[in-house]
């Protein structure tokens, strides 16, 4: 199943179920009104909203228009809890390898990571920053969305609590994180707010990719048009089920906590590129001593997108612009 949250004018959007191939979309206010109550009531919500899906595929769905990304917010437009992690240890190591790095972080330990919640972005969205000179990034990511999870939740009871996963760009401001680092805190002006791709889906969606806790299909990024990166989420190494349950060691986690990957990272990274640009200017330092790609300028453009395994879009794309605050 396919989810979404349209502008309606309020900050939690209308919920609409869309097609399997993203062309069209019915509204489900008959059922839940929007993404957040929905999770909170998925058993008695998402056998209906199942059943509304398999009728708009077939074509006979009451009501259904032409669905437009444009119109779309993030698929769940605010989150009570929003973790990120760092779950590719590849991207780390070339971190610490190009910049000289000593992180100790115990072994089998995820990095986790509170993050900002109340202002996710819409998958069209201009992106406006204060400065060129704060250093914009990006970062290709997943994250999954929860049921109610419940404390001491074993790797394997956290997975199936998932409940959707969405595609998403953490927007980054490298000129601010290492000072924010040397704070011994977490991030603030590093970390703004991230955009997401205009669908959610269910992890039926994914098929047979959906396997051993990670999305095994390739993130494709592109910058101004042009290739940037095609990593792939099985590198993954800790699982969904594995971050979610280190997550709730002693806190219950309530229904529609995010949890996100970290930049897709993969150790074949001559071929299949990056998902961020700290992660290629890494590269470029280690190779030849320092790095030649910018930071995001005012008028670029990124794009990302998954499509599954039968070369169809999983989540729709996030395909948005990086501007000047408007005065």
């Amino acid at each position: 199943m396919k989810l979404a949250t349209l502008k309606n004018g309020t900050r939690d959007g209308q919920l609409v179920v869309v097609s399997r191939d993203l062309s069209w979309a019915v509204s489900a206010q008959e059922i839940v009104p929007t993404m957040q109550l929905a999770l909170e009531q998925w058993d008695v919500c998402e056998p209906r909203l199942q059943e509304l899906y398999e009728v708009l595929n077939r074509g006979r769905a009451e009501g259904a228009f032409a669905f437009d990304p444009r119109q779309a917010l993030a698929p769940l437009p605010r989150a009570y809890q929003f973790v990120d992690a760092s779950a590719f240890l590849n991207h780390g190591n070339i971190m610490e390898r190009a910049f000289n790095l000593s992180i100790n972080v115990p072994e089998g330990v995820p990095i986790l990571i509170q993050r900002q919640g109340d202002d996710f972005r819409g998958p069209c969205e201009d992106y406006e920053f204060p400065r060129e000179a704060d250093n914009c990034d990006f970062e290709g990511e997943l994250a999954a969305i929860t049921a109610d999870v419940p404390m001491g939740a074993s790797a394997s009871e956290a997975q199936q609590c998932i409940r959707l996963f969405a595609l998403f760009n953490d927007v980054s401001m490298r000129g601010h994180l290492a000072r924010e680092l040397s704070m011994g805190f977490g991030f603030i002006q590093a970390k703004p707010a991230s955009a997401f791709a205009p669908v959610a889906v269910t992890p039926d969606e994914l098929g047979a990719a959906w396997k051993d806790g990670r999305v095994q299909l390739d993130l494709k990024v592109s910058r101004n048009g042009e290739w940037f990166g095609n990593p792939n989420g099985r590198e993954m190494d800790f699982s969904f089920g594995q971050l979610l349950s280190h997550l709730a060691y002693n806190r219950r986690l309530g229904a529609g906590t995010m949890l996100g990957t970290g930049t897709f990272s993969n150790r074949d990274h001559k071929n299949v590129g990056s998902s961020c640009l700290a992660e290629r200017r890494a590269l470029e330092v280690i190779e030849f001593g320092q790095p030649s790609t910018p930071f995001i300028e005012y008028g670029e453009r990124l794009r990302f997108e998954m499509l599954d395994e039968q070369g169809a879009s999983l989540f729709g794309a996030i395909d948005q612009r990086f501007v000047r605050p408007q005065e």
